[in-house]
């Protein structure tokens, strides 16, 4: 799984491996499966040249192909991220920090995560996204500016903790 790490390698979370794993483990045999079998219903309709199910199949196909090659692409290139050798006093992939947005007084938890992972529904933030940036190697007590969609948001770090 993990290997040293190189600048092509993706770094993710053993969770976040494992969920690309079991997707790609999913898609290779139930979406195979069933775009076989909606190729096979579409045939017996008969003329696949005018046949708009057939068509629709095969563009189904071809893009569980892709996603395919992506998951297969990135888990080839994952570097599974050893949150033994996370250090807690700065803000990296691995760990969840406690943002406070100092205009209005909100407060935030983000796990901060690689791109492949990230899910803000569920408060995982990309490193490499403009929150992810602008906290990223900064301590307890630091404030920082990024900009967003919706303007300038001042934050302040307050809290930091390993996965």
């Amino acid at each position: 799984m993990a290997r040293n790490g190189t600048e092509n390698d993706t770094v993710m979370t053993k969770t976040g491996y494992e969920r690309l794993t079991s997707e790609l483990i999913e898609l290779r045999s139930n979406g195979r499966s069933e775009i076989s079998r909606q190729l096979e219903e579409a045939r017996s309709f008969g003329d696949v040249s005018e046949n708009a199910e057939y068509a629709a199949a095969k563009d189904e196909q071809a893009k569980l192909e892709s996603r395919i090659l992506w998951l297969e692409s990135q888990l080839s290139k994952a570097k599974i991220l050893d949150t033994s050798n996370i250090d807690a006093s700065k803000v990296a992939v691995g760990t969840t920090v406690t943002i406070e947005d100092i205009t209005n007084r909100e407060l935030f938890v983000y796990t901060m995560v690689g791109s492949e992972e990230a899910d803000p529904k569920n408060k995982k933030v990309s490193i490499h996204s403009p929150v992810g940036q602008s906290v990223s190697g900064k301590t307890v007590g630091d404030e920082v500016q990024v900009k967003v969609p919706r303007g300038v948001r001042y934050l302040r770090i307050l809290d930091i903790t390993v996965l």
